[in-house]
């Protein structure tokens, strides 16, 4: 704040309306150390008079009703279904275990020391994104807007992977599952397979046709999907009744969201070691390829992992680390969380590769047998010789090792006329090599593994509901993001903002429910996020380290926390973090001109995937989905350059609410060299608040006075 400014206060006969007493009152009385904040003043003798009169008010801000809790929400934010189908996928893809070197690199140069910088600046501010980058610098206020809609686009086709799970859920109560065979179709004189389901398999057709009922190209809108439109409309009717009251109903939800899909991780671990296979899977996905770790497109797919995995850049960081005691050691939350994040990952990987090592097995063996077959016939015709086959070869009981020395020796003898004779090698590693994932791991390939478990409806109720509850731990930060921010700024209720938001969340949702929806979550989730919250992080870093002052951030972490951070996180946030940002801006950018862009089309006739390029008007929904979350900056930028908005009446200012009146001073950090503290202690910092409207029961504003010299 200004050192030379003062308040002048006056008594205000009005209430504040219910709204703000609800807010007050959300405060955990448990903690009178946290909930009493001083206003302060430039006169002495009227900061003390405030301070005694105010002293058994509450501070207006809710709070965490326990630590625990704060690190499960944070938690469940960044624990999100990436981290079960993304982080094996690239493992697999990345040279296996070896994977894990530079994600474990990159995860300490970028992912702790970014993920402690919002955590510390929403804790330190107690505002969410749009009030902390206003109180740092006004001219850069923009990236809390944008935060915002990439939180909006996010939040609104990641709800519709939520339904998919609901869908699949509310099917599993079924024995045998639905999926686990391909369907019949009769007519007037006999009955056959569904020849697009016999083409592809029981649980690629389910997902195509049964769950999306999906067209054959994005421009094929087919009308809408009922049953994943009633599935939708759950999710978002969960979403809304979770957060309608913010981190008070919330937060105890997180308890069971949080920490369910942990258990029912274990439970997959344990069931799957016990699977015939499973160690083949695991060893697969341990044995390092360390060659590849030299790709400069291995450690940018790790830096993008690494860099949504925390949810950087979405808000809903700074907005849960806002209702945080000012004291609290968020420098060990960060390490915390990012570890737990990391160490999620590698346990999801281990479960996901024991499944896919039973169900590749499984797969080895059809292969054995109908090859097995093939030999019997070509003995029989002559085509082989039964001296090629050694005497203790039984193929009425071949195992995969017998098969495999069969053919290396048919390959060697018939080395000439061998492909003739369409014989497959039959390798478990091939199968594993196959790359999955997203939808395809998840809603295919782990549900045809399912099929062939004990107790199959057990274990796929239990799959679903822990992807309902990844999908939503994530949700409730990503809407955080949003309403928290807006609610400080704006000062609108918190439930009336939170069911608006939800309702038009679900009307526009509706655009990925129709036949054609898959495709537009496609689109959203190639071009949606992944540019501007580069842009955003690499904007935060800037506005902490060169406009605010690394020298004076590192000086209000010592003061907040009570000691000293490692000298670490001054090279890493001032050159390193933005470096390596800026070359992943760049590589994201490269990469995404030489992909052509487009999507996977599900063409009925063939049962294949054939990749389509986006229409002209797809295009620019693609182009505009990146340019409208990133325009709030430029935009804020001009307006607070250009002054084109009155700002006189104070967009930034400290409120502290008390028994009867408002006290309210004006702060205009443009240009100011104080810190955020300035050299006051935890207890004595005032929250700053944004915006002009006050909560008041009637009109008479102009009662509260403001004089500044």
């Amino acid at each position: 704040m200004p050192k030379n400014s003062k308040v002048v206060k006056r008594d205000l006969d009005d209430e504040v309306i219910e709204s703000v007493k609800d807010l007050l009152s959300n405060e955990d009385s448990s903690d009178d150390a946290f909930k009493k904040s001083e206003l302060m003043v430039g006169d002495q003798e009227e900061k003390d008079a405030d301070v005694e009169e105010g002293s058994d008010v509450e501070d207006e801000r809710p709070a965490w009703n326990s630590k625990l809790q704060y690190i499960l929400a944070q938690v469940g934010f960044s624990v999100g279904l990436g981290n079960v189908w993304r982080f094996p996928y690239l493992c697999q893809k990345n040279g296996g275990g070896a994977y894990l070197v530079p994600y474990l690199i990159l995860l300490l140069v970028i992912g702790i020391p970014l993920f402690f910088l919002e955590l510390s600046v929403g804790q330190r501010i107690r505002r969410g994104s749009i009030g902390v980058w206003n109180y740092i610098s006004p001219k850069l206020g923009g990236i809390g807007f944008a935060s915002c809609i990439v939180c909006f686009f996010v939040a609104l086709y990641y709800n519709v992977i939520i339904g998919w799970s609901l869908f699949y859920f509310s099917q599993s109560f079924q024995h045998p599952l639905p999926w686990d065979q391909c369907p019949l179709v009769k007519n007037a004189s006999h009955t056959f397979v569904e020849p697009e389901c016999e083409k592809s398999s029981a649980t690629t057709y389910y997902w195509y046709r049964e769950a999306l009922n999906i067209s054959s190209s994005l421009s094929e809108s087919g009308g809408l999907n009922w049953k994943m439109t009633i599935c939708l409309l759950a999710a978002w009717v969960m979403v809304c009744l979770a957060m309608i009251k913010g981190i008070q109903s919330s937060g105890k939800i997180m308890y069971f969201s949080s920490l369910f899909p942990y258990v029912v991780l274990l439970c997959f671990l344990v069931r799957g070691l016990l699977l015939n296979g499973s160690l083949d899977g695991i060893r697969h996905m341990l044995t390092p390829k360390l060659e590849i770790m030299l790709e400069p497109k291995v450690w940018r797919e790790a830096a993008t992992q690494v860099f949504f995995a925390l949810g950087l850049g979405f808000g809903g960081v700074i907005a849960f680390s806002s209702y945080n005691k000012r004291d609290n050691n968020c420098h060990f939350d960060a390490v915390l969380v990012s570890f737990i994040n990391f160490f999620t990952s590698v346990l999801a990987t281990l479960v996901v590769f024991a499944v896919l090592g039973f169900k590749a097995n499984i797969i080895n063996e059809k292969c054995v047998i109908q090859n097995s077959e093939k030999i019997l016939k070509l003995l029989k015709t002559g085509n082989l010789s039964q001296d090629m086959i050694p005497h203790h070869i039984n193929f009425s009981s071949i195992t995969a090792e017998d098969y495999n020395l069969v053919y290396d020796i048919i390959q060697k003898v018939k080395e000439e006329e061998f492909e003739s004779l369409g014989l497959k090698s039959c390798q478990i590693e091939d199968e594993l090599g196959k790359a999955v994932q997203g939808t395809g791991l998840a809603f295919i390939a782990f549900t045809e593994a399912m099929t062939h478990f004990p107790a199959s409806p057990f274990w796929s109720v239990m799959f679903f509901l822990m992807l309902v509850n990844l999908g939503l731990g994530s949700m409730f930060g990503t809407i955080e993001g949003i309403i928290t921010p807006i609610v400080d700024t704006f000062k609108i209720r918190k439930e009336i903002l939170t069911v608006i938001c939800c309702l038009v969340a679900f009307f526009i949702g509706l655009i990925f429910v129709q036949r054609s929806g898959n495709y537009f979550v496609t689109m959203f989730d190639d071009y949606s996020a992944t540019l501007p919250l580069l842009i955003v992080v690499i904007l935060e870093n800037i506005a902490v380290t060169r406009i605010y002052g690394i020298e004076k951030f590192m000086e209000d972490l010592k003061d907040m926390l009570g000691f000293s951070p490692s000298q670490y996180y001054y090279y890493m946030w001032k050159y390193i973090s933005p470096l390596v940002l800026l070359c992943l801006l760049v590589a994201s950018i490269v990469q995404m001109g030489l992909s052509p862009p487009g999507y996977n089309a599900w063409i009925e006739d063939t049962a294949t995937e054939e990749f389509h390029s986006y229409p002209t008007w797809g295009m620019m929904v693609c182009i505009s989905l990146m340019v409208l979350a990133i325009l709030p900056v430029p935009i804020v930028l001009i307006v607070r350059r250009c002054n084109l908005i009155d700002d006189s009446s104070g967009s930034l200012a400290s409120v502290s609410y008390k028994r009867g009146r408002i006290i309210k001073e004006p702060v205009n950090l443009e240009g100011d060299n104080t810190s955020l503290i300035h050299g006051k202690s935890p207890s004595e910092v005032p929250s700053p608040n944004f915006g002009k409207n006050i909560y008041r029961s009637d009109s008479r504003q102009d009662a509260m006075t403001v004089c500044t010299g």
